[in-house]
């Protein structure tokens, strides 16, 4: 069979050494030296709590982020639930989300007493569709939660439009989407707060966990700052309940070396995805499955590369067979999870959540991902087809 753009193409087992899905050791193999010197300057310190280093990697996202504050606390997930808390949420309160997500997206919600309220996604960016907010927005709504998943931006100027004329508050969930942007500004920078993720799978993960929080706010960067100590200002004086989540200094000085080399390294990610498409039109299995959809407005960081198969299980099945790494983000959408079977949803609520949950797939993507490596997924992927054509 011969490629589309003239290269042969026939189909055969490409022989690789076994390789992860994430190769976290590929990455600390280059900077351990840098690594282990941020970490023994912590450990001379012994400033382990905030302190200098926190301060330092605020600073230096504050101008990586482009925004006036950011807030790091003790994980993406707390990153969100601080937000919420900065806004007062109640039992009762509503927030407009996506079913579509990690569960610390609604869970934070839930957790405040308040109710997620889900709308479904966009088929082709598995991000919160736009057109679907305004005919749930209720007298409780509060705000509205769009996640920029797998490291695309939602469509945030429709979002924002909506949000504006309601008077609702927007928290961008860019726990995946570190230096995306959404028409040349960064994610995080453009709603109410931006909640991003230092865990270890991000494209900028930490030796643990960790979060951020930023804000264009002034008032609300010094109400965060609060929470995030117990709700304390000065010691052992608590203006209110606040919660424990202080990111810690020796995780934050891991995370500024890393950030030297972020650019990079989602630059590694974008080219990863280039030769991706190419190899899969290459194999004309662009037709057989579908690849990410990057609109014009957007810069994808592609914190995982996704795409979809109506016959994903037996796909993911025949690659494992093959020795080929996968992941499945997400195999059951919120709405059908126990924990939030209070909501009282049932199947075909949210069909299009409940496709791209049966049919999306994972392929390795990290930036020291080598060529033949892909050339293997790409392969497998092909022979997976043709014995099923």
């Amino acid at each position: 069979m011969e490629g589309r753009h003239g290269r042969n193409s026939t189909l055969r087992e490409v022989r690789v050494s076994s390789f992860p899905f994430l190769d976290l050791q590929a990455q600390f193999a280059e900077i351990r030296e840098e690594i282990r010197a941020s970490i023994e300057r912590v450990l001379d310190s012994q400033a382990f709590i905030l302190g200098p280093e926190v301060k330092a990697l605020e600073q230096e996202l504050r101008g990586y982020l482009q925004c006036r504050f950011a807030i790091a606390c003790a994980s993406g997930s707390d990153a969100i639930l601080l937000a919420l808390m900065a806004l007062d949420l109640r039992p009762g309160d509503e927030v407009i989300t996506t079913p579509f997500t990690f569960v610390a997206t609604a869970g934070s919600i839930a957790r405040l007493g308040a109710r997620p309220v889900f709308a479904d996604i966009d088929p082709d960016t598995f991000n919160l569709d736009p057109r679907r907010i305004e005919t749930i927005i209720s007298p409780r709504t509060r705000a509205v939660l769009p996640v920029h998943l797998f490291g695309l931006p939602a469509e945030m100027n429709a979002i924002m439009k909506v949000a504006a004329h309601h008077n609702l508050a927007v928290i961008e969930d860019a726990a995946q989407a570190i230096g995306a942007r959404y028409n040349n500004t960064p994610v995080g920078n453009l709603g109410t707060f931006g909640c991003f993720s230092f865990f270890p799978s991000k494209n900028l993960g930490g030796a643990g966990d960790g979060g951020l929080i930023t804000t264009n706010d002034e008032g609300q960067n010094t109400r965060l700052r609060i929470l995030r100590v117990h709700g304390s200002r000065t010691k052992y004086c608590y203006e209110e309940l606040g919660i424990n989540s202080r990111l810690d200094a020796l995780q934050a000085a891991i995370l500024r070396v890393k950030l030297r080399y972020l650019e990079r390294w989602t630059m590694a990610r974008q080219v990863n995805a280039g030769r991706y498409r190419n190899l899969f039109q290459e194999h004309n299995l662009d037709e057989l499955i579908s690849l990410p959809k990057v609109p014009a407005s957007c810069n994808h960081v592609f914190n995982q590369f996704v795409i979809r198969s109506r016959s994903r299980d037996q796909l993911r099945q025949h690659l494992a067979d093959a020795g080929i790494p996968s992941e499945v983000y997400y195999p059951k959408p919120l709405h059908l999870q126990p924990a939030f079977a209070w909501l009282n949803h049932s199947e075909g609520d949210f069909p299009e959540a409940e496709a791209a949950s049966r049919e999306v797939l994972a392929l390795p993507i990290f930036p020291e991902l080598k060529e033949e490596q892909q050339l293997a997924v790409v392969e497998a992927i092909a022979r997976f087809y043709r014995s099923t054509a």
